[in-house]
């Protein structure tokens, strides 16, 4: 028969147990249905036939109740009831199944369950909130690529080096005709050759352009100017001789009215300027006709 005072003696009373752990000042308890933390009387769940707890599993408080007549099936020794997200209503919940039970198990209980709110509502605030991520550092991976960074350093500075040389000695005509070096190198120092060259007479042709700038020069006229003066003395000559006849015309109307003729009715007329016109005809044809 299960006896309560018999596994407390044989447990607390000095004896070993495997979730005991013993201090200076008190001994704690190691058990995961322990309400308290506690090695006590009261808070042994091992030494309590009739014992409840509060258990946190994803986020979600559970209540644990173990009562005497269900020690002879292990299987179904604990009866778990899933509390509300609510906390009012969740305390509610735990009055009405611990109701006739112990005042010590009941008011440890609530306050179990606050706890586990506390620190649920504690985890959710940092999983919103922004936190810096702690990444290990590899100390011998870094070294090793630290010396194989200096390394390449030092063989890209050698060829740099080896490729300026023989450029300078192709320059120089050293070899004769005798090349033994990689084509790429050779085109890349033309490329670079003609890029300077480019610059430098993009320089040089923008020096042009600000001397170009500061001088002063007369430039001869063309034949279109000429022109169009000689049409510019045409017009003016033609404008004077139209003058002059006008002038004509109105002595003749005046030297008309001296002799007592009627004036013509409405306003004088201007006379057009005296044209010439030349008529040729054929007399080849005519001679023919006479001939025969």
């Amino acid at each position: 028969m299960h006896s309560d005072d018999v596994v407390w003696d044989t447990l607390g009373n000095r004896q070993f147990c495997s979730y005991k752990i013993t201090t200076k000042t008190q001994n704690f308890c190691r058990n995961e249905y322990n309400l308290t933390g506690l090695c006590n009387r009261s808070s042994c769940p091992l030494a309590n036939s009739q014992y409840a707890t509060i258990r946190e599993e994803k986020g979600r408080c559970y209540l644990y109740m173990k009562t005497i007549e269900r020690a002879a099936f292990p299987r179904r020794l604990w009866e778990r009831v899933l509390l509300n997200k609510n906390y009012e209503k969740a305390l509610e919940e735990i009055d009405e199944n611990l109701i006739y039970w112990p005042r010590f198990i009941r008011h440890k209980c609530k306050q179990r369950f606050t706890k586990i709110t506390q620190y649920l509502i504690r985890i959710r605030k940092l999983t919103l909130k922004r936190q810096r991520k702690l990444v290990p550092l590899r100390r011998k991976i870094e070294r090793r690529e630290k010396r194989r960074e200096e390394k390449a350093l030092v063989a890209a500075q050698l060829d740099n080096a080896i490729e300026k040389e023989l450029l300078e000695r192709l320059k120089q005509d050293t070899y004769g005709d005798i090349y033994n070096f990689p084509i790429h190198a050779f085109d890349k120092a033309l490329q670079q050759q003609d890029a300077e060259s480019e610059s430098e007479s993009d320089a040089e042709k923008e020096e042009e352009d600000d001397e170009d700038m500061d001088k002063r020069e007369f430039v001869e006229a063309d034949d279109s100017d000429l022109s169009d003066f000689e049409d510019m003395d045409k017009l003016e000559t033609s404008s004077e001789e139209e003058q002059e006849v006008e002038e004509e015309v109105e002595k003749k109307a005046s030297h008309s009215k001296s002799k007592g003729k009627t004036p013509l009715k409405g306003p004088a007329r201007r006379k057009r300027p005296y044209i010439e016109i030349e008529y040729e005809k054929e007399t080849e044809a005519a001679t023919k006709t006479k001939a025969a």
